[in-house]
């Protein structure tokens, strides 16, 4: 292969092989992306239109981008004469620029060797970016470029001027962005000086943006130079997706195991059919898309990488064990998992925390938030139990409440079975430093939007949680109000269980008790216990 092009000057450093992630490193060593075979016969459809406009409604995990990068590395490689361009690559979060960029460094260097050219390492640069204002910010990119004079460069975000971009541009999971409308004009003003638009996504809603792109180009209202390509994860099935991640796996591809491998898959969605439809079908549902866009939650989380998740699930078992034992395991489980953590907390700041109750099958999410000098609201930790008893999910909370420094009050859903312990915990606090809130329509309409502007302003910060950031994006626009939706949406680590945005609501009550605080007042005991007092002592006898 010839020599690897030297550094540009621009350059700020070059990413090392450990950087990149998961799903890049476990491209096997030996793979030979223009071997025959490489890609199942939906990719090679993809990479086969040839048009100034192409989008792909996706099934989650077809293996679309990671044609498109195939396709684009081979591009960008080529003569001039050959059809070569620039590409730039533009994600709905920073983490899959890099994974993208991580694609097409692993094809260059075959694909370089083959045409025997130079091929830089993987650079991170700023890239300038410039409003029509000619206000000027720059963003940070990773490049490859080629001997043949051409790079790909894939942004951590979106920037405000597409149309200086000239080459190829390739927006992925569209329907997520921010504002996808803005994103597809601006892409659309790119075919005046030659460009070509590759607008991959799967789907987020019947009204989303992306979807009626989708429709107004299957209409024809964009020319006969516009094409769609629906890939479903039956297509990619039927194409070999269960053989390709077995050999991924080092395991055997049986009919057998494959019956039970897509069954499993189908199954994990449980009741939320829509959602199935739109993920797996590319049917896409009748919610109004999403509310909190990657990059808003990825922002928020930034902060918020390393600090803890409390995790707690039990079983059948211990729900078995007399009240007694199971008080005295879980004070022990308090007293090793999260007394550290609140003894760690700055005892000058204010705290407050919100909490979504559930019993069985949904989660339990406990969501405390420190209020920083500038009132950004900060979690140092999140807790989510599932199958935990009622009692012990008292202890729990009662316990955080007892350890957050200048705690000043709580949001609880008091709705269905959680209105129990939210009026226990009334009954032990005070009813002004705990909010009972019953989760409803004028709720959601009235605190949720409130919830979703401190993401938009950039006030909030989380625990890096994938997980959680699930749950705030199951957020959708259910007749203009930010809800979490009936349909369930995202799946949970274990195969069997399913989150209903249990995360998103924990945050949303505990930033309605930061804007409802209590304020600290000095207590006086009078000597007269609750239980000893006479009735006359509560009806002014």
């Amino acid at each position: 292969m010839a020599e690897a092009l030297k550094p540009a000057a621009d350059t700020q450093r070059i990413v090392e092989w450990d950087e990149l992630p998961a799903s890049v490193k476990s491209i096997p060593a030996g793979f030979n992306p223009l071997a025959g075979g490489v890609l199942m016969k939906h990719q090679q459809d993809w990479l086969a239109i040839d048009a100034s406009i192409k989008a792909c409604k996706k099934g989650r995990r077809t293996g679309i981008t990671f044609a498109e990068a195939l396709g684009d590395t081979i591009t960008a490689a080529s003569r001039r004469d050959a059809g070569g361009q620039n590409v730039f690559y533009i994600p709905d979060t920073k983490d899959k620029g890099l994974e993208f960029i991580g694609y097409c460094a692993r094809f260059a260097r075959v694909i370089g060797e083959a045409q025997k050219q130079g091929v830089s390492s993987i650079e991170q640069f700023l890239f300038e970016d410039q409003d029509e204002r000619g206000n000027s910010k720059h963003i940070t990119a990773w490049r490859i470029r080629f001997a043949s004079g051409f790079q790909i460069v894939a942004l951590s975000s979106r920037p405000a001027n597409i149309r200086g971009l000239q080459g190829i541009v390739v927006i992925d999971e569209a329907a997520f962005h921010a504002d996808v409308q803005a994103v597809l004009d601006a892409a659309t003003a790119l075919l005046i000086w030659g460009g070509k638009i590759r607008v991959i996504s799967s789907l987020n809603g019947k009204k989303n943006p992306f979807t009626q792109f989708c429709n107004d180009i299957e209409a024809g209202l964009y020319g006969a130079d516009a094409k769609v390509l629906t890939a479903t994860f039956d297509d990619a099935v039927k194409n070999g997706l269960y053989e390709r991640a077995m050999m991924m796996a080092g395991k055997p591809a049986t009919a057998e195991g494959k019956a039970t491998w897509y069954k499993r898959i189908r199954a994990a969605y449980g009741p939320r059919k829509s959602a199935m439809r739109e993920e797996l079908d590319a049917i896409p549902r009748d919610g109004g898309g999403t509310v909190l866009p990657g990059i808003w939650i990825e922002r928020a989380m930034e902060k918020g990488r390393g600090r803890p998740v409390l995790r707690l699930t039990l079983d059948a078992e211990f729900n078995a064990k007399p009240a007694h034992v199971r008080k005295e395991w879980c004070e022990g489980w308090i007293e090793k998992n999260l007394q550290p953590l609140l003894a760690s907390l700055d005892p000058k700041r204010e705290h407050v925390a919100g909490s979504d109750y559930a019993r069985h099958r949904d989660f339990s999410y406990l969501l405390p938030f420190e209020l920083t000098q500038t009132l950004h609201r900060s979690a140092p930790f999140v807790i989510e139990m599932h199958n935990v008893p009622t009692r012990q999910q008292e202890q729990i909370l009662w316990a955080m409440f007892d350890g957050l420094p200048n705690w000043r009050g709580a949001a609880l859903d008091a709705t269905g079975s959680g209105q129990t312990i939210a009026e226990y915990s009334a009954d032990k606090y005070g009813v002004t430093r705990i909010h009972q809130v019953v989760l409803n329509r004028a709720w959601y309409g009235e605190w949720m939007p409130k919830f979703v502007k401190a993401f938009e302003d950039g006030v909030i910060e989380l625990p890096a949680d994938a997980d959680l950031e699930g749950d705030l994006r199951s957020l959708e626009n259910i007749d203009g109000i930010p809800m979490v939706p009936s349909v369930r949406r995202e799946d949970m680590k274990e195969p069997d269980l399913y989150r209903h945005g249990d995360g998103a609501i924990a945050g949303a009550l505990a930033w309605f008790a930061s804007c409802n605080r209590t304020s600290p007042i000095e207590h006086r005991s009078l000597g007269v216990s609750r239980a000893s007092a006479g009735l006359a002592d509560y009806i002014g006898a």
